[in-house]
């Protein structure tokens, strides 16, 4: 793993899932030792309210491997102050001739070897096409132009493509 303050956040936090899930798809290698080479001991993952710590995080993979669901994700933002970084993206997921998306809101703390050691994940679950909200009205059409323009300067998300667990539900 590559330390957080070597990298860009959009890419590290791609990078981190994207290598993670390739490793833990790869092979039959024990799914123990994927889970310690991208998280500390002490790991404490809550996703939408639900603690996971080593031991339930090694528990999800058997599901994830059974599953296989193959995923694009999307980076729209992503901030790092430190050990810490925040990133917003969108899972695109295809399993079991299924596909949907999920939205992330992630805040998470890094070892300074750039494993994992705590995250607060929110996640909602969007149509396959990922917009969830309804065409604007008229009045809003015209400040969504507006900023439009004023946008079109930011960055454009970073997309990943991988077969992976994020997304398995």
């Amino acid at each position: 793993m590559r330390p957080l303050n070597d990298i860009d956040p959009k890419r590290f936090i791609a990078d981190f899932f994207t290598s993670f899930t390739e490793d833990l798809l790869r092979d039959d290698e024990d799914p123990a030792t994927i889970i310690d080479r991208y998280h500390t001991p002490d790991i404490v993952e809550i996703a939408d309210g639900h603690r996971m710590d080593r031991d339930k995080l090694i528990a999800h993979t058997r599901p994830v491997r059974k599953n296989r669901p193959s995923s694009r994700m999307e980076v729209h933002e992503a901030l790092a102050n430190g050990d810490q970084i925040a990133a917003r993206y969108t899972l695109h997921v295809q399993q079991r001739n299924k596909e949907f998306a999920i939205e992330v809101h992630f805040f998470g703390h890094f070892a300074t070897d750039g494993r994992m050691r705590r995250a607060h994940i929110l996640t909602r679950t969007l149509p396959a096409d990922g917009v969830a909200d309804p065409a604007p009205s008229a009045p809003d059409r015209q400040e969504a132009s507006a900023s439009a323009s004023a946008s079109a300067t930011e960055p454009l998300p970073l997309l990943v493509e991988v077969d992976g667990p994020f997304g398995g539900r």
